[in-house]
C-alpha cells in the first residue's frame, strides 16, 4: 500500500518541476505581450490596431465573463493572429476558492472562449497557493507568469510606464499589462489610454526584437519554470470587493 506521505511529497516535486513558465531561455530576440482582464470594447480595438501597425502578435488573457458579452471581440482577436488564454470566469483570488469553485471558473472561462482558446492559464491577481495550482494543471493546462510587469493597473502615465519597461525588452521576458481591468479600486485606473501609448511607442523603440505569441515564444529556447505561490493579502481583497468598479459596469453580478 502506497504511504500517502510519501505520495505527497512526490507531488510537491512535481509541482516544483513544472512551476509556472516565467520567461524563456533564448539568444533569438524574441519578447512575448501579454494582456490580461479584456476584452474591451472600448481599448481592445485599438491595441489590436497598434499591434498590426507594428506587425506584432501577443497573447490575450481574457475573463470569461467580459468575453460572454464581447464574443465577437474574442473572435477578432483570434482571426488576427493573437493567442487566447483562460484568466478564469469571474476573477476571483483562486486561492480563496474551493476546489469545485476552482474548476468552475476554469470550464466556464474554457466554454466561453471556444474554440478560440489554448491551454494556457494566469491566475488572477498571479495569486495561486499549491492547492490552487492543481486545478489548471488537472485540467491539461499550462500556467503562464511573468518576469517583467509595469503596473499598469494604475493611473501611471504613459512616460512612466514606457521608462519601466523599455529596460526590461530582452530575448526572452513575458511582459505582463491590460487591456482593460474587470476590478480597480479607483475609476480613474480604467482608463487604458496610457498602457496603449506605451505599447505603442515601446514597439517603435525596439525594431530588432520580435514581438511574438507565448507559445512562440515557448517554441525559441528553454523554457524557464518556477515555483509560483503566491497569496494576497485578505484585508486587501476583502477591501476591493467592497470598493470595486469594474468596466463591466454597474449591473454586474458578484459570485458569491
Amino acid at each position: 500500500m502506497k504511504n500517502p506521505l510519501d505520495q505527497f511529497k512526490r507531488l510537491l516535486v512535481k509541482l516544483t518541476r513544472t512551476g509556472a513558465v516565467v520567461r524563456v531561455d533564448t539568444r533569438q530576440r524574441r519578447v512575448a505581450l501579454t494582456f490580461d482582464d479584456g476584452p474591451s470594447p472600448e481599448y481592445t480595438p485599438r491595441l489590436l490596431d497598434i499591434l498590426d501597425r507594428h506587425g506584432a502578435r501577443a497573447t490575450f488573457f481574457m475573463v470569461g465573463e467580459v468575453a460572454a458579452r464581447y464574443r465577437e471581440l474574442v473572435a477578432e482577436v483570434a482571426a488576427r493572429g493573437h493567442v487566447i488564454g483562460n484568466h478564469s470566469w469571474s476573477h476571483h483570488s483562486f486561492p480563496t476558492l474551493s476546489r469545485r469553485q476552482r474548476r468552475e471558473e476554469i470550464r466556464r472561462c474554457a466554454e466561453m472562449l471556444s474554440p478560440y482558446e489554448q491551454p494556457l492559464f494566469r491566475p488572477p491577481f498571479g495569486h495561486q497557493s499549491l492547492l490552487s495550482r492543481l486545478d489548471p494543471l488537472w485540467a491539461g493546462y499550462e500556467v503562464i507568469c511573468w518576469n517583467v510587469l509595469a503596473s499598469d493597473w494604475r493611473d501611471l502615465p504613459s512616460e512612466e510606464l514606457l521608462k519601466r519597461l523599455t529596460g526590461r525588452v530582452r530575448p526572452g521576458n513575458i511582459i505582463l499589462l491590460h487591456d482593460a481591468l474587470f476590478t480597480a479600486e479607483r475609476e480613474a485606473y480604467l482608463d487604458r489610454t496610457p498602457t496603449l501609448q506605451a505599447v505603442d511607442r515601446l514597439l517603435a523603440g525596439h525594431p530588432d526584437f520580435e514581438f511574438v505569441t507565448v507559445p512562440e515564444l515557448m517554441d525559441s529556447g528553454r523554457v524557464v519554470r518556477q515555483p509560483w505561490f503566491r497569496v494576497g493579502d485578505s484585508q486587501w481583497l476583502e477591501g476591493l470587493m467592497r470598493r470595486e468598479v469594474s468596466h463591466l459596469g454597474a449591473d454586474t453580478q458578484k459570485p458569491p
